[in-house]
Formats: C-alpha cells, sequence, structure tokens
C-alpha cells in the first residue's frame, strides 16, 4: 500500500507534517517503538508509530531519524497524545532527511492504525484473511466492542476454518474461538506451552509443529514490539512471559502466504498484549513505592496511607482495607550474568494473574516491583477474619502455587535457569509489612535449598529465628554481630578485600560457588580464597549449616 493510501482514510485521522512529495512509497509493515535505536527491528519499509517517549529534548530528534532513515522505513507518524503538538525538532529533522511524517490525533489508538495496515499490506500477499478482516473492523479495537484478541480467533474459525487459541507462557488460557467448540484442557494447554518454550529455547524459529494425543498444533509466538535490546539478543529474557498462538492444524505443508497472514494475526494480538501490560503500569508503580517506604523504614502512617490508595486499584469496590500478603520471586540463569528482576516481574505477574478468584474472567489485581534480582509482589486478600487470629482465611499457599505451570516454567528455564519463590503470611496493618517482606524473602532461601528448576516454600516452613530477630534486645545483637562481623570490617576497611559482600553473596547464592562467582564477576580460586580468608579470620566454617546461620543471622542484624 502506498503512504497516499494512508492519508485518505479519515478513520485515521493522519495530519501530514512533512514529505509531500513522498507519498507514493510503500509501507510493507508497521512497528510500533518508543526505542531511542529500534533499527535492529526494522527491515525496511515499515510506519513507524512512536508515542515520542524516547525525546527528553530537542537534541534527541536528529538521531533518531537518522537511524530511521538509514533503516529504510517509509514515514514516521508521531502521537499527539503524550506531549500534545509534534516538536517542531522533529518535523525539522524530518523534512532534512526527507522522512514523511505524521500526526496521529490522541483520539486514534496505535492499534487502529496498526489493524488497518496489517489488513491491507496482507491482503496485497493473499485475499482470504484480508477479507475476513475488511468484512469486521471491530478486530482488535478496545474496549467491550472490540472484543480483543477473541474476536481475531472467531474470524479464523469461521473463514478460515482454523481452531486457535492464545496461551500465556505458563500455560493459561487467554483466549479461544467461540466457534472452535469447547476449549483446550488445562492439561493440553500446559503441555503446549512446555513445547513452545522448550522449542524457543533451541533458538528454532516459529511456527513449531507439535502432535499431541493424535492432534497436529502449530505454534506461533506472540512477541511485543516494546522489547529491549538486550531481550532481542537473548532469548532468556522473553522466553517466559511471551504469549503464544496455538493452531490446530500443521502448518508445514502451508504456502507462505499462509503463513505470512498468521504471522500478521500475531502482530495484532501482541497490540493486545502490549495494551494488557501498558495498564499495569499503575499497579507496578503502587508496588515499587510501597517497597521503598517499607525498606527505607519509612512511618506506617506513611506505609498506610499508600496502602489506602492501593487497595481500590487493586480491589475495586472494597468496603474495608484489605490484608496483604508478599510474594518473592528470583530467576537465576548460570553462566552470562543477565538481569533477573524484569524476568521475574514478568513471571510473577503471569502466576498470580489469577491466585484467589472464583469467576470465571482472571482477576489481574496484583502489584509487582523488581529491584535487583529479585521480584516482589504485593497481593490483596479481603479481610475476612477467621475466629483464632483474625487473619483472612484464605491466602496463597506456596505449596499449590506453582502445581499447574511447572512443567512449562521448567521447559522454559531449560538446564540453565531456576525459579525460586516465597510467599509470607498475611498481614493486616502497615507494621507488618516489613516482616512480611523479610519473611517471604527468607521463604525464598529455603526454597532455593531444595533440588529442581521450579521450587517455592511459604511462611510456615520458616524457623522461628526469623519471626524471632525483632525482638532481641539492641545490646545482644550488637555483640552478636560484632563478635562475628568486626574481624572481617576491619580487615576490609585495611586491604579493601570486600569481604563482607561476598559473605553476603555467598550465602544469596546458597553456598553455590559458581553462583557466587558469576554474581561477583570472579574466577571460583579466587572466590575460595575469600572465604578461605573469612574462616580464618573468624575461626567459623562456612561448609557447616550452624555457622552459616550464625554469619546470616548477624548479617541481618547488622
Amino acid at each position: 500500500m502506498r503512504l497516499r493510501a494512508l492519508l485518505d482514510t479519515d478513520a485515521l485521522g493522519l495530519r501530514l507534517l512533512g514529505g509531500e512529495d513522498e507519498l507514493d512509497r510503500s509501507v510493507r509493515g508497521v512497528m510500533t517503538t518508543d526505542l531511542r535505536d529500534p533499527s535492529r527491528y526494522l527491515s525496511g519499509g515499515e510506519l513507524v508509530l512512536t508515542g515520542l517517549a524516547w525525546r527528553r529534548d530537542e537534541h534527541d530528534s536528529e538521531p533518531f531519524v537518522r537511524i530511521l532513515v538509514q533503516a529504510g522505513v517509509a514515514a514516521l507518524a508521531a502521537g499527539e497524545a503524550e506531549l500534545g503538538d509534534v516538536p517542531d525538532d522533529l518535523v525539522l529533522a524530518c523534512a532534512r532527511h526527507r522522512l514523511p511524517l505524521f500526526a496521529v490525533h490522541e483520539s486514534v489508538a496505535f492499534a487502529t492504525i496498526t489493524e488497518h495496515v496489517v489488513r491491507q499490506v496482507s491482503g496485497e500477499r493473499a485475499g482470504d484473511l484480508a477479507a475476513v478482516v475488511d468484512r469486521h473492523r471491530r478486530m482488535m479495537t478496545s474496549g467491550p466492542a472490540g472484543g480483543g484478541p477473541d474476536v481475531v480467533l472467531d474470524l479464523l474459525g469461521s473463514d478460515l476454518d482454523l481452531r486457535a487459541w492464545v496461551l500465556s507462557p505458563t500455560g493459561r488460557l487467554i483466549a479461544g474461538s467461540k466457534v472452535a467448540g469447547p476449549g483446550l484442557p488445562a492439561g493440553t494447554c500446559a503441555r503446549l506451552a512446555a513445547e513452545h518454550l522448550a522449542a524457543t529455547r533451541t533458538g528454532r524459529r516459529g511456527p513449531h509443529r507439535v502432535l499431541l494425543d493424535g492432534t497436529t498444533y502449530s505454534l506461533f509466538p506472540i512477541r511485543s514490539s516494546g522489547r529491549s535490546p538486550q531481550a532481542a539478543r537473548d532469548v532468556r529474557q522473553t522466553v517466559l512471559s511471551d504469549w503464544l498462538l496455538a493452531v490446530e492444524a500443521d502448518a508445514g505443508d502451508w504456502p507462505g502466504e499462509r503463513l505470512d497472514l498468521l504471522q500478521g494475526v500475531t502482530q495484532l494480538i501482541a497490540v493486545e498484549r502490549d495494551r494488557r501490560d501498558a495498564a499495569r503500569t499503575v499497579r507496578r508503580r503502587l508496588a515499587q513505592e510501597v517497597l521503598e517506604l517499607v525498606q527505607t523504614g519509612a512511618a506506617p502512617a506513611e506505609i498506610a496511607a499508600r496502602l489506602r490508595v492501593a487497595a481500590p486499584v487493586l480491589l475495586p469496590g472494597l468496603g474495608t482495607a484489605p490484608h496483604w500478603q508478599v510474594v518473592v520471586a528470583r530467576v537465576e540463569w548460570e553462566g552470562e550474568q543477565i538481569e533477573g528482576g524484569p524476568v521475574a516481574q514478568s513471571l510473577l505477574e503471569e502466576v498470580l494473574v489469577d491466585p484467589l478468584a472464583t469467576g470465571p474472567e482472571p482477576s489481574d489485581r496484583i502489584a509487582v516491583a523488581h529491584t535487583g534480582d529479585e521480584a516482589i509482589a504485593l497481593v490483596p486478600l479481603p479481610a475476612v477474619s477467621s475466629e483464632h487470629d483474625g487473619g483472612p482465611e484464605t491466602g496463597l499457599l506456596a505449596d499449590t502455587l506453582l502445581q499447574s505451570v511447572r512443567e512449562p516454567l521448567s521447559a522454559g528455564l531449560d538446564d540453565d535457569g531456576r525459579l525460586t519463590l516465597g510467599v509470607s503470611a498475611a498481614v493486616h496493618s502497615a507494621e507488618g509489612l516489613r516482616g512480611a517482606l523479610e519473611e517471604a524473602r527468607h521463604a525464598r532461601r529455603v526454597a532455593a535449598a531444595r533440588t529442581g528448576r521450579v521450587c517455592a516454600a511459604g511462611h510456615q516452613e520458616l524457623a522461628s529465628h526469623v519471626l524471632l530477630l525483632p525482638f532481641v534486645p539492641d545490646d545482644v545483637r550488637r555483640a552478636f554481630t560484632a563478635r562475628l562481623l568486626d574481624p572481617l570490617t576491619d580487615y576490609d576497611r585495611r586491604h579493601r578485600a570486600e569481604l563482607i559482600p561476598t559473605l553476603e553473596a555467598f550465602l544469596d547464592c546458597d553456598g553455590s560457588w559458581t553462583r557466587c562467582a558469576t554474581r561477583l564477576h570472579l574466577h571460583v580460586n579466587t572466590l575460595r580464597y575469600r572465604v578461605g580468608r573469612i574462616e580464618q579470620l573468624t575461626g567459623r566454617d562456612l561448609s557447616r549449616l550452624e555457622d552459616k546461620l550464625d554469619f546470616f543471622l548477624a548479617l541481618r542484624m547488622s
């Protein structure tokens, strides 16, 4: 299709800001991005949609436009929802490089433009799905009238005779065609997700064909358009978060045109995925704010005020303040250092998306933040008191939380990744959140001491010392920590040996030499030398559980 056709489409509401002489350029695709350098995702001929989040000042426009021109894009369309009018510096940069520039009115969703371009481009390659989409302009529009990915799957079923489902990486059924008959059994969903994750980890390109119980399925990855450059380089950054499209058919004998059309469908569904991720921004921000208050020792009244703001967002219509549980997760990979916090955050949001709901629709009501290599979820529970302790009668249980997702997640983690998860007891006030966070973290360490790729532990499994730590007198704390840690602190001060950080990392890695050396960017022999020096200075043996526990307590009380 030509750029001129986009400008002539009134429903898109595009306004030309420059490049009138270039409107006969062909458009071969569409991409939405706010990366400062999206070149690795461009193949040429795209209409690039941007919300301008990459622009911090007027000096950013020139290099951004230069990158697009070098990649051979057809045009740039800038949204007005965030900054109002498109900045003059961007208009001038596009004019200098002869790149057509459109303004997208704030009332027009990028999903609408994406739908239109994909429909038109697909229609030029083949007529079947394009004709279907042309009869159903509601596809992928927001709100109840649009229907989201279910509408797309209904079209595949009614017009192309393809039964299809959208699954999460844990095997949760996100959407399915109403004309496809009964939904996939939960066991089949989990097995398909596991097969998809295992195939993705091998680096093979989709679609992946799987034979289950005599039925052939073709699995198409649904990838977010906003993934980071690091995620694009290493599949481990996204393997546990990308959706997949499962089609009951063997795509091995499909013509290229049909495969292209199905890829277009995954792009449309990816728009919905990005929209749902964006809707989680408020909850993530709330969790981050509460977490920072808890970890910096803020007054309970200040934390309680933030919780009062969070409660209506997470539990709409709730009349009274809820109870809360804290869940801590960590995803670790052997070998090359990979930032685990964002991966764990996305995964924890998926695992907890429907922790307590009893109705047919999932309840996306948790808030997850990430700090360092761990993700921390703040889970609200209705404040229904039991007659024994005033706590909620129901809550998340570690031993059941991962039961249905262990198979697919183990496949995605393969032989070099690990997920460990800890769950706190429920608390009913801001005063209890700090203890709940420490409780969940320690429960995760208990899970990390076990074997297996996916492990969880709950507060019921914690040793009593964790609960007693807050009640140890200050003078006892000081004497205990001084006896164990002062020799190391003095040695670090004189020699800059970093024995204290080494000890913390060694215990946090559960005594694993390989993981600890990788985290500290040290050779294993160097790590062994440092641990030996720690043992020599303190007279303790870090291979003994009792001495590990003493060091753990000393560090927690310091």
